[in-house]
C-alpha cells in the first residue's frame, strides 16, 4: 500500500479517535441529571371560546350624541392620519382614496373620476348616502363595515376622535349638513326609558284590579248567611 495512503488513513482514524474522546469527556463533565420534580409547572387556563369572544367584542357607539359636542378643530389633527390617501379641499385631486369635499350625506361611491372597489359599490346599492352613522362605523373599522373595500386603513377606534374628525369633515362642504342636536340624539334613549315604567304599570294593573274585586266577592258570598227570614 502506498505510504501516502497509509498516512491519510492514519490521520483520519486519529481524528475520529480524538473527536470521540472529546465527546465522551464532555458528556462526563457537563452531564446533568433529570430533576425529580419540575421547578415550575405552567398550567394553561382553559376557557370557552365564546367567553373569549364576548370579552373582546366591540360595542358600537352611537356617534350622534358625541357630534353635538364635538371639537371640529381637534378633528383637523385626527385627519393627519388620513391625509396620505385623501384630500379634503374643494376640487382637490383623488389620491389613493377619493377627495372628501362635501362628504357628509354624499351618495356613496359617487365621486367623479375615482374607481371604487367592488365591495364599496355593493355597499352603495343598499346604503345610499354617507350618513353620520355610516361614516362613524366605516372610519372605526373600514373592512368590517364595508366588506371587500380596498381601504387598508386600520381605523380610528376612539369615539371622541371619530366625532371630532366627522365634525371637521362636515365643515368642508358648500352647505354643511346640520349636526344632530343633543336633544334629538338623546330622544330614542329617553323614549325607551319612558316606556319601561309604563309597561311595568300595565303589567301590575290586572293584579291590582283582582285585589280590589276580592273583598266585594267575599262580601257577596257571605250575604245570605247574615240575612234573617221576614216575620210572618
Amino acid at each position: 500500500m502506498n505510504s501516502y495512503v497509509n498516512m491519510g488513513v492514519g490521520a483520519f482514524l486519529g481524528t475520529v479517535f480524538v473527536l470521540m474522546s472529546v465527546s465522551i469527556a464532555s458528556e462526563g463533565i457537563f452531564h446533568s441529571e433529570v430533576p425529580e420534580k419540575e421547578g415550575f409547572a405552567i398550567i394553561a387556563e382553559e376557557g370557552s371560546s365564546d367567553a373569549g369572544a364576548g370579552a373582546t367584542a366591540e360595542v358600537e357607539v352611537d356617534i350622534k350624541p358625541l357630534l353635538a359636542s364635538a371639537d371640529a378643530s381637534a378633528g383637523e389633527n385626527v385627519f393627519k392620519k388620513c391625509a396620505s390617501c385623501h384630500t379634503v379641499d374643494k376640487g382637490g385631486a383623488n389620491k389613493v382614496g377619493p377627495n372628501l369635499w362635501g362628504l357628509v350625506e354624499r351618495p356613496i361611491a359617487s365621486h367623479e373620476g375615482f374607481s371604487y372597489s367592488a365591495g364599496m359599490k355593493t355597499f352603495a346599492e343598499a346604503n345610499k348616502t354617507w350618513t353620520y352613522d355610516h361614516l362613524s362605523f366605516f372610519i372605526e373599522a373600514p373592512k368590517k363595515h364595508v366588506p371587500g373595500t380596498a381601504m387598508g386603513f386600520a381605523g380610528v377606534k376612539k369615539p371622541d376622535e371619530r366625532a371630532n374628525l366627522i365634525a371637521w369633515l362636515r365643515e368642508h362642504a358648500d352647505t354643511p349638513v346640520a349636526l344632530p342636536s343633543a336633544t334629538a340624539a338623546a330622544a330614542p334613549a329617553a323614549e325607551g326609558e319612558a316606556a319601561k315604567p309604563a309597561a311595568e304599570a300595565d303589567a301590575a294593573k290586572p293584579a291590582t284590579e283582582a285585589e280590589a274585586a276580592k273583598p266585594a266577592t267575599e262580601g257577596d258570598a257571605t250575604k245570605p248567611s247574615t240575612e234573617t227570614a221576614p216575620a210572618p
